[in-house]
């Protein structure tokens, strides 16, 4: 449990008001694990979502980048207005939590906390919209897709930032295996950009006791993988963050047969666009130059998915001046190393200045990790997320 000892005095008040939906909101936390659903396919997510936006009368505009929606609460006559981000798909994971509002739909869970995020972005707006004063607006964004197809660029592609022309956006993931409600904040990339990597080693099929009468694709690739590894320990500085990974390999259908062919896909990451180029070159090169030493071929095709999510420092200071204002310094973190992992929030702060920020999640035992089958976000931090995203607001628009 988090220890609300760790709210720092003058927050007392807000914190006893939100408190009182506290309950409320955790049992519709639950629902949306109870029920979740997976990319472009979060319908009754987005429905329960609506329905609950319009009754603490917050107006709502739907069918953003598809299953997306939006709610807008304005007070006063300031033109500010902040943008406050929650995803909402879940995974095609097998649920074991064996928990009483476990998965009731097989093969889909909130593996990942999305049932939180959204929770605590709920509790948040429905202080804001019936109780609290302040001068302009906040933009309440849920976005489906988070976990397949970046979702995110989608709903800016279908005019998000257009219809609802934020100052700032801000986003929250939690964060196994640190405490609870505690607050992550740092400056610069948070995130890698990822490109996805496919190779095609083409060599001469052969009886695989002759081989000498053929070219082994299978040698050839093995020794692409290795060099490839070579890469980022020689050719990029050592201060730059960059990871090559061949994750899968396929070839062959008989022990006495080598292949024609080679099929390996896997991923380039990096936070640094300028890094991202020298390893899309230096895998090209690489992969070909060892092909053709062994009079074999590589054809090496990159796709470049998830751009690099780096907070502004703007932002980040002054998401770091509102957790200071709410919490107390040991349950704030402002040294949380970035991630290789990616996240499509990229393209929000692509967009828009902002920031991205973490909340513990707590101890990850017993697989209580991040996509896996045993994981649950942890319904303390729908009281400590929530506090965090309404005070940011207040504090923007005082």
């Amino acid at each position: 449990m988090f220890d609300l000892n760790n709210f720092n005095q003058e927050s007392a008040s807000l914190i006893q008001e939100l408190q009182k939906h506290v309950g409320e909101i955790t049992a519709i936390r639950r629902f949306f694990h109870q029920h979740p659903e997976l990319s472009r396919q979060e319908f009754k997510t987005a429905d329960k979502i609506a329905a609950l936006l319009e009754s603490w009368n917050i107006k709502v505009t739907r069918n953003i980048g598809g299953t997306g929606l939006v709610g807008v609460i304005t007070k006063g006559l300031s033109s500010k207005m902040i943008g406050i981000r929650a995803d909402m798909d879940a995974l095609p994971i097998d649920e074991a939590t064996h928990k009483d509002y476990a998965s009731v739909n097989q093969g889909v869970m909130h593996a990942c906390g999305h049932d939180g995020h959204m929770a605590m972005l709920l509790l948040a707006a429905k202080y804001l919209s019936l109780e609290a004063t302040f001068d302009g607006s906040i933009v309440l964004i849920f976005q489906p897709d988070e976990e397949d197809d970046a979702g995110a660029r989608r709903m800016i592609e279908d005019g998000l930032f257009d219809k609802f022309p934020v100052d700032c956006v801000f986003g929250m993931h939690n964060y196994p295996n640190a405490p609870i409600g505690q607050v992550m904040i740092s400056h610069g990339p948070q995130m890698a950009g990822t490109i996805g990597l496919e190779i095609t080693v083409t060599g001469l099929g052969c009886h695989a006791a002759h081989a000498y009468n053929g070219i082994d694709s299978i040698l050839v690739a093995a020794h692409i993988v290795v060099g490839l590894q070579t890469i980022v320990a020689r050719n990029l500085p050592a201060q730059d963050a960059g990871v090559i990974t061949i994750a899968s390999i396929h070839a062959g259908k008989a022990n006495n047969v080598i292949p024609q062919s080679v099929e390996m896909i896997g991923t380039i990451r990096y936070f640094d666009p300028k890094t991202a180029a020298i390893m899309e070159e230096k895998v090209k090169s690489v992969a070909q130059g060892i092909a053709a030493a062994f009079g074999a071929s590589a054809d090496v095709r990159l796709k470049h998915g998830y751009i690099a999510t780096v907070n502004h420092t703007e932002q980040a200071d002054f998401c770091i001046k509102t957790a200071q204002k709410l919490l107390k310094p040991e349950a704030i973190c402002l040294t949380k190393k970035p991630s290789m992992g990616a996240e499509d929030f990229a393209f929000m702060l692509a967009a828009k200045p902002g920031c991205y920020l973490f909340i513990g999640n707590g101890p990850g035992d017993g697989g209580c990790t991040l996509h896996n089958p045993a994981f649950d976000f942890n319904d303390a931090n729908i009281l400590v997320g929530g506090a965090f995203w309404t005070q940011l607001t207040l504090d923007y628009l005082a």
